[in-house]
């Protein structure tokens, strides 16, 4: 039988899941491959991938989904790694620039535009080799990603988008969950969720292993993954994933 294909997201929010997969073993079983969160969806979508740790927002877009594990990448406030930049106050910002690695922030952006800011700005789409450093004085950016802790200090002003969602609607946010594209065998999906939980109930573990790599390190990295991310696919967490749906459907 050929091994089951996965895609995970490539970020730092993702070392539990990483860690878990690695140390457990379970990565053996499968073909393990990280892409950017919005090529992990495409990747599924087009059947490239079994499953895929993919944006919520992409979930109309599967012919059949899936949602397989007791875990996601999400937060109850203050996520740290899903931002709008800019250098003008907020009420003036007249474009938003739209990270094109994932489609659950761009709408979350525009969910809050639209329900919670009642604000109108104009959206440009971005594409790979995109400056979102250097863009105009009434300009924003939508950014996701390790790269937030990177760029943030080269703005002036800066808004969390988990943080507002959770002032508009009480509920934390789910920005990605795992998802097959079709049904897959019970003791796989037991033993793959296990090996996720096993990096998830050991955060030291996977801080020693991954503390001083990539762009968020030491006592950062630390923060990050205990008090903004929030790895549990609760209830309050379904909740807020269908009212999601909901209201991009009505954009």
């Amino acid at each position: 039988m050929d091994k089951i294909r996965i895609s995970a997201v490539k970020y730092a929010n993702t070392y539990p899941f990483i860690y878990g997969l690695m140390e457990s073993g379970f990565y053996k079983k499968v073909i393990l491959e990280t892409d950017h969160p919005a090529d992990c969806a495409a990747k599924l979508i087009s059947g490239r991938v079994d499953i895929g740790l993919i944006p919520v927002a992409t979930l109309p877009l599967l012919k059949e989904s899936h949602i397989i594990t007791d875990y996601c990448l999400g937060a109850y406030g203050k996520v740290r790694t899903v931002m709008l930049l800019s250098n003008c106050p907020f009420d003036e910002i007249q474009t938003i620039n739209l990270d094109y690695r994932s489609r659950s922030s761009v709408n979350l952006a525009k969910i809050l535009a639209k329900n919670y800011w009642k604000k109108e700005f104009r959206w440009n789409n971005t594409s790979e080799g995109f400056d979102f450093v250097n863009i105009p004085g009434y300009d924003a950016v939508v950014l996701i990603g390790d790269q937030c802790f990177e760029y943030e200090i080269r703005f002036k002003f800066r808004i969390d988008l988990a943080e507002e969602w959770n002032k508009f609607t009480g509920l934390p946010f789910a920005f990605a969950c795992w998802t097959a594209n079709r049904r897959l065998d019970k003791k796989f999906l037991t033993d793959f969720n296990d090996a996720l939980g096993a990096g998830v109930k050991n955060i030291p573990a996977v801080l020693k292993k991954y503390g001083s790599t990539g762009s968020i390190r030491g006592e950062d990295l630390k923060l990050y993954l205990t008090e903004n991310m929030n790895y549990d696919l609760n209830d309050d967490k379904r909740i807020a994933i269908r009212l999601f749906l909901e209201l991009m459907s009505k954009l």
